[in-house]
């Protein structure tokens, strides 16, 4: 029979080298009972030296202690992780191809949107991941992606890479850089107040005034010529010159009259934009094909010949939101990063966060400079507390806005009012009643009996229809309003 270890320890001559063997065997216990099989590999997680992990259908051997971040999977660090050959993995070691034509497509103070084509993979391309610098930043499943909480007027470079299901990875795209604009206290370019007066010039005559662009009084820092026209023989196209009527009205106030006040304004520091829709007015977007394309051509056409900073999306009876984003992103990517977004859908499309506007804002809510929502024409609406309040009350503009606070943000929200009792079918408040629901969201101060459950300081402000209906009243509101944005944090 062999003697054990206890038995040799009578022999004097071996002790000393075999406690040190003894010793050294003990000392290694821990290590190797901290060795385990950590099942799927994870982000956040503290691996020790030989833990096994799964990923992507392979095993892998732990090499390195460390705590697990998004981006160091195992196939991403050959440093941490050792592929255990006969681990799985299905035979699949192909890299998709790397994502090609990666383009920025899109720029704010705070945001940078990329587009690529996707790439390709013997089996399947499961994902992108995008880098600013060197570090992961999104994990998308398409083909656009949109960076957020960047630094204004800041330069960043980005590149993106492909992932199939077993964890291969494609080499990195081609890096692109973008600089951030200048902060502007919204999410869309151009350089705007942080509170703001938007108004709606008519091009058409009703019972309010006959206006030119130039006698717009400065109180209002964004003008939405009011509307473009479908174009009944090009599908999605628009058409917008000045009314034949309304020129008439003006003793002939041109295209070329328009143009140069709006230029005018435009030197003002002021926003001029066209808007889409009305209450009668629509546009043909249900099919992407030509329809898109047909919308951005002649949209930018307008734009270019009057000189205009944007769009205002103001569609009453339905939209095609997926087409309508593809469309409002081309158009703004021709544009430029100064391009303006509002919208002004009506109170019902702000009653959830599943409507079709809240759809669209979600989409495209990096290029959105405000929504003035139309607290008017809407009787009875829900406000945050599930309580209904009617319209053309102070409790009501702070109660409908307090809800939509919950999905908007502060700087991207504005209060749609009529300009005049004649302006809208219902929903009139005097300007001191905007001033006060205004002061309610932004401090506290002047509240009915609704009480927001927080301050809002960053409002982005107010909106009338229309201006022409408020140069009835010597342009009493934006005599009362405008001052008062100002007094705003």
């Amino acid at each position: 029979m062999k003697k054990g270890l206890f038995g040799m320890l009578g022999k004097p001559g071996r002790v000393l080298p075999l406690l040190l063997v003894f010793t050294m065997l003990i000392s290694l216990l821990p290590l190797a009972a901290s060795a385990a099989d950590r099942g799927a590999w994870a982000p956040n997680v503290s691996y020790a030296i030989n833990d096994t992990v799964t990923y992507g259908g392979s095993t892998y051997r732990n090499i390195q202690s460390h705590t697990s971040l998004v981006g160091w999977e195992p196939p991403n660090v050959p440093a941490l992780w050792q592929l255990v050959q006969g681990g799985g993995g299905g035979g699949d070691t192909a890299a998709p191809t790397a994502p090609a034509n990666l383009k920025v497509s899109g720029v704010t103070s705070s945001s940078v949107t990329l587009t690529w084509s996707a790439s390709s993979d013997n089996v399947g391309v499961t994902g992108y991941d995008v880098y600013q610098g060197s570090s992961v930043v999104l994990s998308v499943t398409g083909t656009t992606a949109t960076v957020t909480g960047l630094a204004a007027s800041t330069a960043y470079s980005f590149k993106v890479v492909a992932k199939d299901a077993a964890g291969n990875r494609s080499p990195a795209s081609a890096t692109v850089s973008a600089t951030t604009a200048a902060g502007n206290g919204g999410g869309g370019g151009g350089q705007l107040p942080k509170h703001t007066l938007t108004g709606y010039w008519h091009n058409f005559i009703n019972n309010s005034s006959n206006l030119r662009v130039r006698d717009v009084p400065s109180q209002y820092d964004i003008i939405v010529l009011s509307f473009a026209d479908m174009d009944p023989s090009k599908p999605g196209g628009v058409t917008f010159s000045v009314n034949p009527s309304l020129s008439s009205a003006l003793g002939g106030y041109s295209n070329a009259d328009l143009i140069a006040d709006i230029q005018a304004k435009r030197a003002q520091g002021k926003k001029v934009i066209i808007s889409i829709g009305g209450e009668q007015g629509n546009i043909n977007l249900n099919n992407a094909s030509p329809n898109v394309t047909n919308f951005v051509e002649s949209m930018y056409g307008i734009i270019t010949q009057f000189g205009l900073d944007g769009v205002d999306i103001d569609l009453e009876h339905g939209m095609n939101v997926a087409n309508l984003t593809s469309a409002i992103r081309q158009l703004q990517q021709r544009v430029g990063s100064n391009f303006i977004l509002t919208m002004a859908p009506q109170t019902i499309d702000m009653q959830n966060q599943n409507t079709s506007y809240m759809q669209l804002y979600n989409n495209l809510k990096d290029i959105t400079s405000v929504i003035n929502v139309q607290y008017y024409n809407s009787g009875c609406m829900l406000g945050r507390d599930g309580k209904c309040y009617s319209q053309g009350s102070v409790d009501f503009l702070t109660a409908l806005s307090d809800l939509t606070l919950q999905w908007v943000a502060p700087s991207q929200l504005g209060i749609g009012v009529p300009a005049t009792p004649s302006a809208a079918g219902g929903g009139y408040v005097s300007p001191t009643v905007v001033n006060n629901a205004l002061n309610c969201l932004a401090t506290g101060n002047g509240c009915g009996s609704y009480k927001p459950v927080a301050k809002y300081p960053d409002i982005r402000g107010a909106m009338t229809w229309s201006i022409n209906w408020d140069a009835t009243t010597n342009y009493s509101l934006a005599n009362t309003v405008k001052p008062f944005l100002n007094t705003l944090p």
